[in-house]
């Protein structure tokens, strides 16, 4: 308790020296921004005519309005609500205390550094109507079974991050990351992380554990020309889950993001180790290994191709994947070692400036049968109308 008053303590001074070095500013500026996208998303293989709770089929509604304000050259501010399936979510509510361009220090609630994919993670921002499996979080078939994806995109959380950017040479960019945050939440003796707990208001948006969670990311660009460049990144996360602080997850990430004039080729990779109680040996499918079985892998990558075919009509290609490897509940349909991959084919029109209507189909391959359908092989298909302000 006394260590955990004196970081307070500390953050606390550190923040108020650096708000001391802030110029006051001559007027206050403030814009206003937002994203929204309408999607329908049918599954012709589905089990009956809505498949959920297997995914969100149907019509789901993504809203994001974010509000920045500068207060003066040092300090700043931003605001951000988003409404999804999950409805209405303080996605940010942070401050930017900037010393340099190398070094700022972001406090409040917001998204960490992490992955490539998180910083265009709106749905204005990315020409498909779903994230890549890494990161989605609702629209993937059989969610619930996987308890979605590694990582899902947006994951708001309260905390402290420093991040700057720094140009070795001409043409070199580096951009780095360092933060504490809540982190991810789960009941006692729980089997994986309960990213549902981790964004509910009910469970209160403080930490169940008082240990905050570490992590980072590092970037390199490499500017190759002037419309092309070369992005590569690693990122990581490590923190408990359970109120007892007992489980512990660890999650490594690295991107790689080609731009060629009117080409993007991105590709990442994510993977979470995710430690479980084995107290109560019941609750396995399997037998549960005295050694290394408690805790299970869940990977995840996608490679992407994004070709802008006229001004107004992009195409995009994306084939993405997830393999987990550990023991499962009893009830799970899943095995020891479960994989699945889609296949996407999709293009994004411009109507006019700043919307969009999107078109996607998307072939499912999961190395596990549907209990009831006995399908390994699955079917969706996306309309989306996208559009930014």
């Amino acid at each position: 308790m006394r260590s955990s008053r004196v970081l307070f303590v500390a953050l606390a001074t550190l923040f108020a020296a650096l708000l001391a070095l802030a110029t006051p500013a001559s007027a206050i500026e403030r814009n206003f921004a937002g994203s929204a996208q309408l999607d329908y998303q049918f599954v012709p293989t589905a089990r009956t005519a809505k498949a959920s709770p297997n995914t969100f089929d149907g019509f789901t509604m993504e809203f994001a309005g974010k509000l920045a304000v500068d207060f003066s050259e040092k300090v700043s501010a931003n605001m951000k609500v988003c409404y999804g399936c999950h409805g209405f979510e303080a996605d940010m509510m942070y401050f930017d205390v900037r010393v340099a361009d190398e070094l700022n220090f972001r406090v409040g609630r917001f998204s960490p550094s992490f992955g490539a994919f998180n910083l265009r993670h709106d749905p204005a921002n990315h020409r498909l109507s779903d994230k890549p499996l890494p990161y989605d979080m609702g629209r993937m078939l059989r969610m619930r079974q996987w308890n979605l994806s590694v990582l899902p995109s947006p994951f708001p959380d309260n905390g402290l991050e420093i991040n700057g950017t720094k140009w070795l040479g001409p043409s070199v960019q580096f951009d780095y990351a360092a933060y504490a945050v809540s982190g991810f939440k789960a009941e006692a003796k729980s089997l994986d992380i309960d990213f549902k707990q981790s964004r509910s208001p009910s469970a209160y948006y403080v930490d169940d554990n008082a240990r905050p969670t570490f992590g980072g990311r590092m970037a390199l660009t490499f500017k190759t020309g002037e419309t092309s460049d070369l992005t590569l990144g690693m990122s990581g996360m490590y923190g408990t889950y359970d109120p007892n602080n007992e489980q512990s997850y660890a999650i490594i990430g690295g991107d790689a993001t080609l731009r060629l004039d009117k080409t993007n080729i991105r590709a990442e990779y994510l993977g979470r180790r995710t430690e479980f109680s084995t107290a109560d040996r019941t609750v396995f499918k399997y037998v549960v290994a005295d050694a290394r079985g408690d805790f299970s892998m869940k990977h995840g990558a996608y490679f992407e191709v994004e070709q802008a075919l006229t001004p107004e009509l992009d195409l995009v290609g994306r084939v993405d994947g997830m393999f987990r490897v550990g023991n499962v509940e009893a009830a799970s349909e899943l095995s020891r070692r479960t994989s699945v991959f889609r296949y996407t084919l999709g293009t994004a029109y411009a109507i006019e400036r700043g919307l969009r209507i999107k078109f996607s189909t998307e072939l499912w391959e999961f190395s596990n049968r549907d209990a009831l359908t006995g399908r390994k092989v699955e079917l969706s298909m996306h309309t989306a109308l996208a559009g930014s302000f």
